[in-house]
């Protein structure tokens, strides 16, 4: 009895103050993030809430050893405005930052975003990566079927790049000028036509609109498992073949 009460003290430690599991849902982060993906979150970067830990313990007052993200940091946090729900995102837009779109861009404190055409991204059709639509479906040389997204590079102010999918025109491309509030972030998908996130009104299921930074869980650390949801969990043997094994270890 007093080693599973030790195992279980550990266990909540472990969960709630260093590192915890997270699975991906959407395809809002792709092309970094794929649907199936699994990742571990380092709870430590800023800080810790009763958010926090499992179930939400109200155990911590407020949030303790509070510290800002950095642009670019890919965030795990508790989606407004039930905040019961655990999303991932990209920060882009820090407090007193101005965010807006145009064309696509993003326009931080007035000045564009480097934004660069890059390869395409090409994801094999599979249960966990259907196309968003048949005109950016086609066959690889192998004959499979496979996604073929138009892709592109941002680089923030700070130095930091990472890849976006712009699927074609929306009425998302350009957007109002948003003026970050104190205490809170802009964050988006890299997915920029498949995510709803600051630039959407907070709804329940829908957009998350500024976000407080109490509600900030962890931020994402490393893959540690993917898979295409190809396998029968009932037929050992299809295990193998459904993990996505280039994508595991892959960090932040």
């Amino acid at each position: 009895m007093l080693f599973v009460a030790k195992l279980l003290l550990f266990i909540f430690v472990l969960r709630g103050f260093i590192v915890a599991p997270f699975n991906i849902p959407s395809e809002s982060m792709q092309p970094r993030l794929l649907i199936g993906d699994y990742l571990l979150a380092a709870k430590w970067p800023y800080g810790w809430s009763s958010y926090s830990l499992p179930f939400d313990l109200p155990i911590i007052p407020g949030r303790i050893f509070a510290k800002q993200p950095a642009r670019g940091d890919v965030v795990i946090f508790r989606a407004p405005p039930g905040n019961d729900q655990d999303y991932i995102k990209r920060v882009i837009g820090l407090p007193g930052d101005t965010v807006q779109l145009k064309d696509g861009q993003i326009i931080l404190n007035g000045v564009p975003v480097p934004r660069r055409r890059v390869a395409d991204f090409i994801e094999p059709i599979s249960p966990n990566s259907p196309c968003f639509s048949h005109a950016f479906e086609e066959r690889d040389p192998d004959g499979r079927q496979v996604c073929r997204y138009p892709r592109y590079q941002e680089t923030l102010p700070e130095g930091r790049s990472y890849d976006t999918l712009d699927l074609g025109r929306t009425a998302e491309d350009d957007t109002d000028v948003y003026v970050v509030p104190e205490g809170a972030l802009f964050l988006m998908g890299d997915n920029r036509d498949r995510s709803a996130d600051s630039r959407f009104p907070a709804v329940e299921g829908g957009g998350i609109g500024f976000v407080p930074q109490a509600n900030l869980v962890g931020r994402a650390l490393v893959t540690v498992f993917s898979t295409d949801g190809s396998a029968d969990w009932l037929k050992p043997w299809t295990w193998a073949s459904a993990a996505r094994w280039d994508r595991i270890g892959e960090g932040f």
